[in-house]
């Protein structure tokens, strides 16, 4: 039976201790005890059962939500990269048909404070949707330099926008852990990809950001009403980000105000890799003086 929310994470054994935590949070702060989803490759499937029997989880192997749409030709999926397959998985769970929404959790997330369904869906059982114009990432991108994230966000939105015919306004649909409706990803499927005869994987090879995609869809198409709210889970994108907040006094407490959990970059945390730290002596040394310098 369908529900109207359902969390949900798409894994693989490298972060299989981030899940672990994350599963701990959910444990602790699921005050509407909202179901847990995670998928991961069958290969893996054994690997999480057994690290998290404790944990009230329903668990689907990566391959049956590819399967679920038949326009997808799995062998050429579990060939591409892991950062462009799992956009795949993540984006085809609606088929699965377990809840209205769901929200679409990185495994490097962890909640800090109590939430319910009403964090996340409206009274008339429309979610909110993450939607902005990115400003958390590029005003500090700014005050350091980085011009190239400026750059990079405003290339990658013109991209998916030019899909859809729409000029304006640079909208962010993230960074992370957003809410998705079965009812967009199934006005993008009926409405642009099934006319053209094309799949979501045309879509994520023409330009890999599953987020855009969703929400340039809800733009155009108006499957729900568009309801926009900041991010939920404060990103930490870089380390010089979490140093930054550390040196202004601005910790979990002070977080919990305005995010219901945080996530930490798995890229400058690749102590948790399980089983360890992958790399060299010397790539994990440099990676540990990268961070130290903010350059990560």
């Amino acid at each position: 039976m369908s529900t109207s929310l359902v969390l949900y994470c798409k894994s693989y054994r490298t972060d299989l201790n981030r899940v672990v935590r994350l599963a701990k949070s959910v444990d602790r702060f699921n005050a509407d005890k909202i179901p847990f989803y995670i998928s991961v490759p069958t290969t893996d499937l054994h690997l999480f059962k057994e690290h998290l029997s404790g944990f009230q989880v329903t668990f689907i192997e990566d391959e049956q939500i590819i399967c679920s749409n038949p326009k997808l030709n799995i062998e050429i999926i579990q060939l591409l990269p892991g950062n462009i397959s799992q956009q795949i998985v993540k984006s085809e769970f609606w088929r699965m048909g377990v809840s209205d929404s769901y929200l679409c959790l990185d495994s490097d997330c962890i909640f800090i404070r109590p939430f319910r369904t009403a964090d996340f869906i409206a009274l008339n059982g429309t979610p909110y949707t993450i939607m902005d114009e990115g400003r958390d990432i590029l005003f500090p991108a700014l005050s350091l330099g980085k011009k190239q994230i400026i750059s990079n966000f405003q290339r990658e939105s013109t991209e998916v926008q030019r899909a859809f015919g729409r000029a304006g306004k640079h909208y962010n649909f993230g960074p992370n852990c957003p809410v998705w409706d079965r009812r967009v990803w199934q006005s993008l499927a009926s409405e642009m990809l099934e006319p053209n005869k094309k799949n979501f994987l045309d879509l994520i090879q023409q330009s890999p950001n599953e987020m855009r995609w969703y929400g340039e869809a809800l733009i155009r198409y108006r499957a729900i009403d568009i309801l926009p709210t900041q991010p939920f889970f404060k990103m930490y994108h870089y380390a010089w980000q979490l140093t930054k907040d550390k040196g202004n006094g601005i910790g979990i407490p002070e977080l919990t105000q305005l995010y219901c959990g945080v996530v930490y970059q798995s890229a400058w945390e690749r102590e948790m890799d399980w089983p360890t730290e992958g790399g060299t002596w010397a790539s994990r040394v440099g990676r540990r003086i990268r961070r130290k310098l903010g350059r990560m």
